[in-house]
This record gives structure tokens, C-alpha cells and sequence, in this order.
């Protein structure tokens, strides 16, 4: 097998992405921050024990493991951001009000997540515990639209969904839990034929409004609105009203605090993973790309296993995709050559230069340039006793 080879899905970030990748880090970083969130910094790996405490499957399933050599211990490699900062906020911050908290770092997969993805995401997202109020659902929001906008994505759409809604159409029906997990796979797939199959076997009463889940899906205005289709065709009982007018308010009100509202879609099949999330989801897809660009939602009491429960919501993104799928051209950045010579007052020159925010590229000797990130368009040249910046080409007096 070659040296250079990499495993799948695995690959080198280059020069050019590389820089694209750690300037929206920047951009992204400073709006969370004027929102009043807070950077972490959780470490790569910890205990399963700690990691996984109240995972569900699919994130045990995308875990590397390892058996950590100075405690015997089973060590993780962390797939995912959102529980070390649920720990963070319940066992090690242990504030009483709202806690707003941002992280920014790659996480690993076992397996690529969707088509064209890399096992090696970088993970950006904010998390903002202690408020179960739709206001605190409206903050991540926002600050989630902000995040898309500043990638310079356009024509993106955003899609809403809540994860109790499965349970509030069949309670009452006496259903195991097995069966609850089973439509919730089903659901996920849009599956249609393979839930109105297993549908046969279910109580009357929450048959077809099983069925009717895999199809709620679409516009939130005129006379196909998601939302009044699913009063219609869903059990009118307390949990499912609550719900749907949960998610009519949450509509109206991001209409009114966004100040660039994409389109809006409801997708109440999309339930995310079963055991995370326990309210409002939401997920942002763009043209050019199959999976979810952006995930977010509710997660209340995730940090119970860590010895307090709190109201949580949250949402993330992987800088990694942001940047593939910018569509502004890559423009070189404009830059300064300098000649190799050894002069105390040019290496005052560059070091001045270079403090101003200048690119400042040195020409060693006997070498060719071949840099792909930066255009030189002027030099320094040495006129009279001076170092100056010139245009490129301009005849120079090289100071011995």
C-alpha cells in the first residue's frame, strides 16, 4: 500500500480551503460571540463512559474506541460536540441562569454520514441552556440563519419538525416500545409502503395518522399549508394541538425577528435521532448538496446523566461542507515580494509591513515561486537608501 494513501473518506485540507475554512471559523466565531455566547474547548477523547452516557445507537455506532494504556480504561474519540458541552455546562460551569456556549473543532465518524461527507467534520455550533421557552428557540434560530447567510450560502431553505410528535399521535395506543422505534425508522425514510404495511398491524385509532406522518411535508402558507393539513389528519388531542401550535407560533415570530427569512418548509417526518432531541428540530438544505447543511433543535435534560437536568437547545454545522459549497469565486490574496538580501533596514521594512496586515513574501534563493494563495502585485525596492513598495517590475537597486 502507497505511504501517501488515506483512509476513506478521509482526506488533506489544502492551501486554499484551508484558508477559507479558518476565515469563516473567524467570522463565524465573532457573531456567536456578539450574541453573548461563550468558546469551549472540550478535549478529543474521553471516557465512553462520560461520552456516551446517554447516547442513542447511531452515535455508539460512529465512535472510535480505543483502551486508554494508563487506566484500562475505554477511551472515545468524540463524534459528536453537543454532549461534552451539555457536561461542561451541567458539572463543570453549574451556572443557574441562562448559559450561552459555542465550540468550534473537528469531530470523527466511523462512517461518512451522507454522500460526498468526510468522516472528519469540523464541528461549529452554540448551545443555550437553562430556558425552555420558545424565545430561547427563536435566539438559536436566528443565530443559525445568521451563520448560513455569513457562509455566503444562498437560496438555502429552512425545514422545522418537532420530536414529540410521534409519541403525542400514538399515546394511548398501548404500543411497545419496539414498534415506536420501528415507525420512527420508517418515518425518517419516508418509507411509505413499508409503514402502511406495518401500519395493518397497529390500533385502529392511529393508523392512518401514522400513515399521514410519512406525507406532512412541504409550504407553511396558502391552501396546501403543512400545518392545517395536519390538523386535519392528525388526532385532535391536547399533546398533538399543543405542538402544532407550537410550531404556527415559532413560524410567525421567526418571520418577524429574522431579517432575511428563507423559505420555510415543516417536515413533521423528519424526527432525528429518537433519543436526543426533545422538542422543536430544524434543518437547512441548499441546492447542490443531499444531506442537511445545518441540525439543530431541542434537547432538554440531556444533561441529567451528568448530575443536572437543564433546558437545552442548540444547533451545529461542519465548516468543512460550509466552504464546498461557497459558490464566490477563491480570490487570491494581493501580496508584497521582497528580495533575499541581507539588509538590518529591509527586515525593519518587512517586519513594518508585515504588522500593518501586508503579505510580505521573501524570494529564496535559487527558487522558483509557486505560491497558490497569494498574487504579488508589487515589490520592495530600494530607492536611494530606502526600502519602498513598488508596482511589480519596477527596476530596483539591490543594497550588497
Amino acid at each position: 500500500m502507497s505511504a501517501w494513501l488515506l483512509p476513506e473518506s478521509v482526506a488533506d485540507v489544502l492551501p486554499s480551503e484551508a484558508r477559507r475554512i479558518e476565515e469563516l471559523r473567524r467570522v463565524l466565531l465573532d457573531r456567536f460571540r456578539v450574541y453573548g455566547y461563550e468558546l469551549v474547548m472540550p478535549p478529543m477523547l474521553e471516557y465512553t463512559t462520560s461520552l456516551l452516557a446517554k447516547a442513542d445507537d447511531s452515535l455508539d455506532l460512529r465512535t472510535f474506541k480505543l483502551l486508554d494504556q494508563a487506566s484500562g480504561r475505554m477511551l472515545g474519540l468524540r463524534a459528536d460536540t453537543t454532549p461534552q458541552v451539555a457536561r461542561i455546562d451541567a458539572h463543570i460551569l453549574n451556572r443557574s441562569g441562562a448559559t450561552r456556549l459555542c465550540y468550534c473543532g473537528p469531530v470523527l465518524h466511523t462512517q461518512a454520514l451522507g454522500l460526498h461527507t468526510t468522516r472528519e467534520p469540523l464541528q461549529c455550533g452554540a448551545e443555550l441552556y437553562g430556558c425552555g421557552g420558545m424565545e430561547a428557540d427563536l435566539e438559536i434560530l436566528n443565530l443559525a440563519l445568521d451563520t448560513l447567510s455569513l457562509s455566503g450560502l444562498t437560496g438555502f431553505r429552512l425545514a422545522l419538525s418537532h420530536a414529540g410528535l410521534l409519541d403525542a399521535v400514538v399515546d394511548g395506543a398501548g404500543l411497545r416500545s419496539e414498534q415506536v422505534r420501528a415507525i420512527h425508522s420508517l418515518l425518517g425514510h419516508k418509507d411509505t409502503a413499508a409503514l402502511q404495511a406495518m401500519a395493518a398491524a397497529l390500533p385502529e385509532q392511529v393508523r392512518k395518522p401514522v400513515v399521514a406522518l410519512a406525507s406532512l411535508y412541504g409550504g407553511i402558507g396558502g391552501s396546501a399549508c403543512t400545518l392545517a393539513r395536519a390538523r386535519q389528519v392528525l388526532p385532535v388531542t391536547g399533546p398533538v394541538t399543543r405542538i402544532l401550535d407550537e410550531l404556527q407560533t415559532l413560524v410567525e415570530r421567526l418571520a418577524d425577528t429574522a431579517p432575511a427569512l428563507p423559505a420555510v418548509q415543516v417536515d413533521l417526518a423528519d424526527l432525528a435521532n429518537f433519543d436526543y432531541h426533545s422538542g422543536l428540530l430544524f434543518s437547512a438544505y441548499v441546492d447542490g448538496c443531499p444531506n442537511a447543511v445545518l441540525r439543530g433543535g431541542r434537547y432538554d435534560d440531556v444533561g441529567a446523566v451528568y448530575g443536572r437536568a437543564r433546558a437545552a437547545t442548540g444547533f451545529s454545522v461542519d465548516l468543512r461542507e460550509l466552504v464546498g459549497l461557497q459558490r464566490a469565486r477563491v480570490q487570491a490574496k494581493p501580496a508584497i515580494r521582497a528580495p533575499w538580501v541581507y539588509d538590518p533596514a529591509l527586515i525593519a521594512a518587512i517586519r513594518q509591513l508585515r504588522s500593518q496586515g501586508e503579505v510580505v513574501v521573501q524570494s529564496l534563493p535559487n527558487t522558483a515561486h509557486e505560491e497558490e494563495e497569494f498574487v504579488c502585485d508589487r515589490q520592495l525596492v530600494l530607492v536611494g537608501n530606502t526600502w519602498t513598495v513598488a508596482p511589480m517590475g519596477a527596476s530596483q537597486e539591490i543594497k550588497q
